[in-house]
């Protein structure tokens, strides 16, 4: 969580940003991309807390026997079907990324894996939660997977045709991994206040940041 922070943050600040502002692109404009994408990531996150906070057997609404696993199963699908969204549109930023700057493009994709892999890790327990065989939801979370790919070819000729898009493609990436690392990674860190847990956390970040400096060479 750490490690992604720092690559987030640096990616974002000291690489994404400055790439879409040196593109000659209107400063009001980007700058409103990026209040439009954290305004979006916030709404897209309300709604996902939402769709978490249904009713359960014992809460006193009377519900059926069976309840909680229909649920489950049923919060199973949404995953899917959010993940599969999530990965497409990383795919499209990774194209965007590579097509203004290969080296921008190694340290998007850097940024996205590093927040991906305990993502992904958390889908396959909830898809077992709601019900999936172990290979069953190792199969859907491949496939969910696998629309990264769809998505970056898509963006990658999309994109390459429509070029004036990239700094705004850019600058949205960069709210969303702004956005996460600071309303969700950062706050669930500041859970752990020791000396002894604060100190790892700090070497992280820093690392992270190391990282995209020296895949930049900045």
């Amino acid at each position: 969580m750490s490690l992604s922070v720092g690559i987030m943050l640096s990616t974002s600040l000291l690489h994404a940003l400055p790439e879409a502002f040196d593109s000659g692109a209107s400063p009001h404009k980007l700058f409103a991309t990026l209040l439009a994408g954290l305004l979006t990531f916030f709404l897209l996150e309300k709604v996902a807390l939402l769709r978490h906070s249904h009713h359960h057997e014992g809460d006193g609404h009377h519900h059926a026997h069976g309840h909680d696993k229909h649920a489950a199963g049923k919060s199973g699908w949404m995953i899917l079907i959010g993940d599969g969204m999530h990965n497409f549109t990383d795919g499209i930023l990774i194209a965007a990324a590579f097509l203004a700057n290969p080296e921008l493009g190694i340290v998007t994709a850097l940024a996205i894996v590093a927040h991906e892999i305990p993502t992904e890790i958390g889908d396959f327990i909830v898809l077992l939660n709601a019900g999936f065989s172990r290979l069953r939801a190792y199969i859907f979370n491949l496939l969910c997977s696998l629309l990264a790919v769809a998505g970056g070819l898509l963006g990658y000729f999309t994109l390459d045709r429509a070029s004036g898009l990239i700094p705004y493609v850019l600058v949205f990436a960069s709210s969303g991994f702004i956005y996460i690392a600071v309303s969700d990674l950062m706050p669930q860190m500041q859970r752990r206040a020791t000396v002894k847990e604060s100190i790892p956390q700090v070497l992280l970040i820093s690392l992270g940041v190391i990282i995209v400096l020296f895949l930049t060479g900045r």
